[in-house]
């Protein structure tokens, strides 16, 4: 095993075009370390040059001591398992399992102890006199990681392993690679668009957009201290609701205002942000997730100060909740981060609305409001985000950084 370095690495094709920018990253020797962001953000590329197959044009890649630039890509003592299982059809589990250690002359008893033990942990026992073709997605898949645990290599390298498969299989297979990853302790990079697998996967993720690392931190510390708003945004299933709001003075503290409604921060998240004092009169955009999100039905009393109305244009039951969907009367944050969030989904910008904003809260499934309904939801307010509409930059400390 060993820790894996990326030193100001960048990736320049021959027509010019930037996939990766100055990457400054570490990953702990044992570490499972999950690259995350939308299509075109360069997480593949950088796994790519870890893994030798695309050429490092600026910076250093470490795998362990070793400085790997120019050492071929089967000399690197790491293994990949990539979205295709790449099984070959002809071969059994268990010689697919053993294939590369035959190919380098692994003695033969070493190699059945390995490919027992692989498919131990994996739990393909059954399976090992089988072909391709009598298994399962989530079988195969597998089976490809079996390949990769065989090699006892420094490090593995996933490249979106579980997008083939199905919803519950992808979920199924989470738990897998994670539970043998912990098993194995072995030093694990980990690319996906999907974020709702970064966040339950990851030791630690590392964000990215356009080429270069927004973010690298725990999961919860991405959820509660995004640095900015693009990472605020992206991280968080269902995503963060973004409006523009002026903070303004209300007595000692401070308040949120939406239109014609106003927002009390809690007095404590003021105090862990004193940044915020400084936007006093100032447009910010406003980050409220679903879940702090209530229908004041069901919550009970709390402060008008602490409720946002809207009208319900959709509601989803999913059983133990409620998703609702609905308008509000306040201005929707529309910058580059909140277009290019909306892209990565398929879905556009409303800007033509102005005053009216989308808003989607988690509701309890006691809740009992229907499409069309003029609804109140209590606002958890120590629980808002805030960002500057102008960097896009988390408004934390003094200095309106993201400090944590």
């Amino acid at each position: 095993m060993a820790e894996v370095t990326f030193e100001q690495v960048g990736k320049v094709y021959a027509d010019g075009t930037r996939a990766v920018s100055q990457l400054q990253l570490e990953v702990a020797d044992g570490e499972f370390m999950v690259l995350v962001g939308p299509s075109g953000c360069g997480k593949t590329t950088a796994l790519r040059m870890v893994a030798g197959l695309e050429e490092i044009s600026e910076g250093i890649v470490r795998i362990g001591e070793r400085v790997v630039n120019y050492v071929p890509s089967r000399d690197r003592d790491i293994a990949m398992v990539f979205q295709s299982y790449a099984l070959y059809p002809h071969l059994t589990v268990y010689e697919n399992i053993a294939f590369g250690l035959r190919v380098k002359g692994v003695p033969k008893q070493e190699i059945d102890g390995r490919v027992q033990e692989a498919a131990r942990i994996l739990d393909l026992e059954p399976y090992l006199k089988r072909r391709p073709k009598a298994l399962s997605g989530g079988q195969r898949q597998r089976v490809a990681m079996g390949r990769a645990i065989v090699r006892q290599p420094q490090a593995f390298l996933m490249d979106e392993p579980l997008s083939n498969l199905d919803a519950k299989l992808r979920v199924q297979m989470r738990a897998e690679i994670a539970r043998v990853q912990q098993d194995l302790a072995t030093t694990t990079i980990y690319v996906t668009h999907d974020q709702v697998e970064a966040m339950t996967m990851g030791d630690r993720v590392a964000v990215m957009r356009k080429g270069e690392l927004q973010q690298v931190a725990t999961p919860q510390e991405l959820y509660d201290h995004p640095v900015n708003l693009f990472v605020g945004g992206f991280i968080g299933s269902p995503s963060m609701n973004l409006m523009l709001a002026r903070l303004d003075r209300a007595g000692d503290g401070l308040a949120a205002v939406l239109g014609d409604q106003r927002l009390a921060l809690d007095p404590a998240l003021v105090a862990r942000r004193p940044a915020l004092a400084a936007y006093a009169g100032r447009d910010v955009v406003l980050g409220i997730r679903p879940e702090d999100l209530e229908d004041a039905a069901v919550a009970g009393d709390a402060p008008a100060d602490q409720r946002l109305h809207g009208e319900l244009q959709l509601r989803e039951a999913l059983g133990s909740e409620i998703m609702v969907h609905l308008v509000v009367a306040a201005r929707p944050a529309v910058t580059a981060e909140v277009r290019e969030l909306a892209e990565d989904v398929g879905a556009g910008v409303a800007e033509e609305h102005g005053e009216q904003a989308a808003v989607v809260g988690r509701f309890s499934s006691r809740s009992l409001v229907r499409v069309g309904d003029a609804v109140e939801c209590v606002v958890d307010t120590s629980a808002l985000h805030f960002f500057d509409p102008d960097t896009g930059l988390g408004i934390y400390d003094h200095n309106g950084g993201a400090g944590t």
